[in-house]
């Protein structure tokens, strides 16, 4: 049984989804989740899936190791970054080689690196007048956003798209891929079709 833990720094909706979509698989399932902050809204989603969670700080995630323990004790086998805002550190890369995955978005690698997370991203895509984003799933490395691309979806923007319709187009993708992806990653399948430009 390959067991996942999803990081996660906010609402949780991508979680939910993921939980939502493993809580039956024969092979794969949600056994953990790590959250940097307490009462955000994805403790909920694990709460309501009977997931265990641990809370993480800054320090002890970026200068200790203490959170291998956890996730041995887990059975972890593969990381996915679901809103998570802090680089993943080197131990945890080393300990997990090419088994943490994250979601990104907007298009890379034009839209990534430091500070380009949540509104930061469409707002700058709106700026740029983009004509179309859409989220890229890749492996997370050791820059922010630097890993290998496994998936991209694309949405068509419009002259009229507010940095917040954006948001939620991309979203929409984001929700729809994700889960599907994840597992073709792991189980080493195909990946899902890559869409042509939705509106």
């Amino acid at each position: 049984m390959d067991q996942i833990a999803l990081f996660c720094s906010g609402g949780g909706s991508n979680a939910a989804k993921i939980m939502a979509y493993f809580a039956t698989h024969p092979s794969i399932r949600v056994a953990l989740m790590v959250v940097n902050k307490p009462n955000i809204g994805a403790l909920d989603y694990a709460n309501y899936y009977g997931i265990p969670t641990v809370l993480t700080n800054k320090s002890s995630f970026s200068q200790t190791t203490e959170l291998l323990a956890s996730l041995a004790d887990h059975q972890i086998t593969h990381i996915v970054l679901a809103g998570w805002l802090w680089l993943v550190p080197t131990y945890l890369l080393e300990a997990y080689p090419d088994r943490v995955v994250n979601i990104h978005p907007a298009l890379l690698p034009k839209y990534g690196g430091k500070g380009m997370y949540g509104h930061h991203v469409h707002e700058a895509v709106h700026q740029n007048q983009e004509t179309q984003s859409g989220p890229t799933i890749h492996l997370a490395s050791a820059e922010f956003d630097k890993g290998q691309i496994l998936f991209v979806a694309r949405c068509r923007l419009n002259s009229t798209d507010s940095p917040a319709t954006i948001a939620a187009k991309v979203l929409a993708l984001e929700h729809q891929y994700y889960a599907p992806v994840i597992e073709a990653w792991i189980l080493n399948r195909p990946m899902p079709h890559q869409p042509p430009e939705t509106v």
